[in-house]
């Protein structure tokens, strides 16, 4: 093939702020995927995000040819695409995703300017805990547009509820049309008056006869999709693997300009009354970061609950000074 004819594949880059159990995580996925050319892993801990690094390319012979290198210094982010911030102090068993607010906010607030200086044309997506709140801070202190800080929201959230409805149904996850929406944490909720599989409402879905989707029984899936978290905490210390893959999904959406929809969390404008405060709803992410926020079917109580998430957020960003 003469050198006129060579296809060109052009190089992205996926950054990553902490080398723990989240960020390697959604590293090992994205090079498992192929989602992007270049992998950058930043974390102030010199020996461990060398050696993951140096784990992760030692794999390259079973992966799609990915580049990844790791660094404490904040220049190996350097042009990324797309910049995942997982660093921050961790939840423990009980405490909740807004305990967590001080300690990160102060992080992020020198954290944002080094990032947005290294990769100023970078989609930024934060998945540290509590996302929300914390997107609303990124947002203020680098003053970018809302479209291009983001937060993972209830992407998981969302995997975990289709899961659990797919199971109880016994049909493939990715036939289940459901969303969990609001805060990523206590006040989150699912949106069941808009819920089916297939273009069958959860109401009047059947198995063996039956509708297994009762009033009780989705408060009892509910439970088990805000509680989903607590429960790996508990057993495990940190959930990492299905955030990982739900973050390379993401990361997807942007870097292939999918214009997919996906229940990311950004800062709201009018959306059902509800203004300047992060919330995850279904929206369309691509290249240029959030677009359109879908306005699905609500009724009456729903909208009384993402009011209520939204209030939640207003009282945490107001105790921090936002």
């Amino acid at each position: 093939m003469s050198p006129s004819n060579e296809t060109t594949v052009r190089r992205t880059k996926i950054g990553i702020v902490g080398a723990g159990s989240v960020g390697t995580s959604l590293a090992y996925a994205a090079m498992i995927r192929g989602t992007s050319t270049d992998i950058a892993l930043y974390d102030l801990q010199t020996a461990k995000v060398e050696a993951e690094a140096l784990d992760l390319s030692h794999g390259q012979m079973f992966a799609p040819g990915i580049r990844v290198e790791g660094s404490d210094d904040v220049a190996v982010l350097k042009d990324a695409d797309i910049v995942f911030v997982t660093a921050g102090a961790k939840q423990r068993p009980g405490q909740t995703r807004l305990d967590l607010a001080g300690a990160n906010t102060a992080i992020l607030k020198s954290l944002m300017p080094q990032l947005v200086e290294q990769a100023p044309q970078a989609v930024f997506v934060l998945v540290t805990n509590p996302c929300d709140v914390l997107t609303v801070v990124a947002q203020q202190i680098t003053g970018l547009p809302h479209q291009r800080i983001m937060s993972s929201g209830t992407v998981l959230d969302t995997s975990r509820l289709r899961w659990l409805i797919g199971s109880e149904a016994q049909v493939n996850t990715s036939s289940v049309h459901a969303y969990i929406i609001g805060e990523h944490g206590d006040s989150e909720f699912p949106v069941w008056s808009s819920a089916s599989i297939g273009q069958v409402p959860l109401g009047e879905w059947e198995v063996d006869g039956r509708r297994p989707f009762t009033t009780e029984r989705l408060d009892e899936l509910k439970d088990q999709v805000v509680n989903a978290a607590y429960r790996v905490i508990e057993g495990k210390g940190a959930t990492n693997y299905a955030i990982g893959l739900a973050g390379v999904r993401i990361a997807e959406a942007v870097l292939k300009d999918q214009q997919s929809v996906l229940s990311v969390s950004t800062v709201l404008e009018d959306y059902y009354g509800v203004s300047g405060v992060a919330l995850s709803v279904p929206s369309v992410v691509g290249g240029a970061g959030v677009g359109q926020q879908l306005r699905i079917p609500m009724g009456e109580p729903e909208k009384q609950q993402l009011r209520a998430s939204a209030g939640t957020m207003r009282s945490s960003l107001h105790d921090l000074g936002f």
